[in-house]
């Protein structure tokens, strides 16, 4: 949630905040999140384990550093050739976003496999977790729309949640030895 908002700030000097705007930065998160549960179910089938998740993580962070890097010569490439906001933002945010976001999405399905040990309690593993997900994205965007784009840069704040999906992939793949799937 906090790199959806984040994409309201890139995306608001080329083309403002309208409804337009925001439409296209939901839709391209929405889509990225399904084809990345979609694709991370399919990968929990193969070996789950630790490692493999951990490496998601680190994937993610190493897609979204770029997204720094990326972002004007992004907005201005697309900025002259689209300059209708619904259409512009739209393309913007599928070049900027879709590939972080696809990734991301790959974590919660995948993390429900490790987590299930039998069948019949599925249901509440799956529960528990878009439990705990849906709060921390709640409060991300809390703390990132009302605290953290005050107090730092854009720049800084990607670069922080990168770290952070740095350490939980390392993590994932230190704890290996604890993994009951490997």
């Amino acid at each position: 949630m906090s790199l959806e908002l984040l994409g309201g700030r890139v995306l608001a000097p080329w083309f403002g905040s309208s409804i337009y705007v925001w439409g296209s930065i939901i839709t391209v998160f929405m889509l990225s999140l399904s084809v990345g549960y979609f694709i991370g179910g399919r990968l929990s089938l193969h070996s789950p384990s630790l490692a493999k998740f951990g490496c998601m993580f680190l994937l993610a962070a190493a897609i979204l550093v770029p997204v720094i890097y990326l972002a004007e010569p992004v907005m201005i490439w697309v900025f002259d050739r689209i300059e209708d906001p619904r259409y512009g933002s739209l393309a913007a945010s599928l070049v900027l976003f879709v590939a972080p976001t696809v990734v991301l999405g790959m974590i919660s399905p995948y993390s429900v496999r490790l987590l299930v040990r039998r069948r019949e309690e599925s249901g509440k593993v799956a529960g528990t977790l878009y439990f705990v997900s849906t709060l921390g994205s709640a409060l991300g965007t809390l703390a990132t729309s009302f605290y953290f784009v005050l107090w730092f840069e854009m720049d800084t704040i990607i670069v922080v949640l990168a770290g952070t999906l740095l350490l939980l992939g390392a993590l994932g793949i230190c704890c290996r030895g604890l993994d009951r799937h490997a």
